[in-house]
Parts: C-alpha cells; structure tokens; sequence
C-alpha cells in the first residue's frame, strides 16, 4: 500500500503558514506525504528562508510547491480584499491545475486536502475531483470562538459592525 499523500494550503500569511507547515511535519511523522502548496510569492520566500536545509528539502516527505495568487509581483498584498479578491478570481483553476499535474506526472494521488479556513474553496476543487478535504484553523481557540460569536456580540451591542469591518480590512 502507498503512503498517502495530503495537499495542505495555508492562508497566504506568515501567521497561517508556520502553523500549517508544523501541521505537515506532523502529518509525515505519521505515514504521510505532503504536498505544501504556497502562493508563489510565499512560496520564494519560504525556500530562501530554508537555503541552509536545501539538501533535507529536497529529501524531505514535504514537496513545496506553488501557486500564482493572481496579483502582479509589485502589488500590496497587505491589501487583504485585493488579495483575496484575486486568489478567488485565480487559484482554485490554478489548484486544480497543479492537482491534475501530481496526478498526470508523478506516482502520488492526492488522497486529502487540508486547508486553512481561510482557503476554503479549495475543497470545492477537491470535491470536483473526487478528493475528500478538512479545513485547518491556524489561529488560537479563542480567536476561533470570538469569530464565530461576532454577530452575537454586534446584535448584543457589545461592538460595533461598523468598526469591526473597518479594523478587519486593516489587517
């Protein structure tokens, strides 16, 4: 029997990928290979940042791998709608692409997605081709349990929906 292969994406921030690349290596601790698919961007810094390690990279059960995010190398990804707007518009073709390509090309098959929840379309490109998906949360607990009661809280008035949006875009 093969070892199963993962696809993990992280949310194209710092914040989401250390988390998320720890979440691999304990995948490949555990019987698996992972396909750790970045946007390009990130994916350039990522592999300069691990120079010293190229030689256990490129031996490693963790396959970097990237994906265009759909900005221009000059744009400010720190723009998160502009950012998000061009990885909806982009990557899950681009995804499905590159899946099709492991498949196509090398001796894997992608037997799961794992994505940050942030990257959640990418089980509706799994779906379409037959691959089951999880969604990871790369934050705190209580970030998670904060985010999911903010109706609750605008609708109790304890904050406001106007400065909630307003701050959510600066980040």
């Amino acid at each position: 029997m093969s070892i199963p292969s993962v696809l993990v994406l992280p949310g194209p921030a710092q914040g989401h990928v250390y988390p998320m690349m720890n979440f691999s290596q304990k995948l490949v601790e555990n019987g698996c290979k992972v396909y750790f698919v970045n946007t390009d961007f990130n994916h350039k810094r990522v592999v300069s940042s691990m120079v010293e390690q190229q030689e256990s990279l490129d031996e490693s059960l963790v396959k970097l791998v990237s994906i265009p995010d759909g900005l221009r190398p000059e744009d400010d990804r720190t723009d998160f709608v502009k950012l998000f707007d061009a990885i909806l518009s982009t990557m899950p073709s681009m995804l499905q692409r590159k899946i099709e390509e492991i498949h196509l090309y090398g001796e894997d098959r992608i037997s799961c997605i794992v994505a940050d929840v942030n990257m959640g379309w990418a089980l509706n490109v799994g779906n379409k081709l037959g691959i089951k998906g999880a969604l990871f949360w790369p934050a705190s607990a209580a970030m998670f349990a904060f985010q999911c009661n903010i109706p609750a809280l605008i609708d109790k008035g304890i904050i406001d929906s106007d400065v909630v949006i307003r701050e959510w875009c600066k980040l």
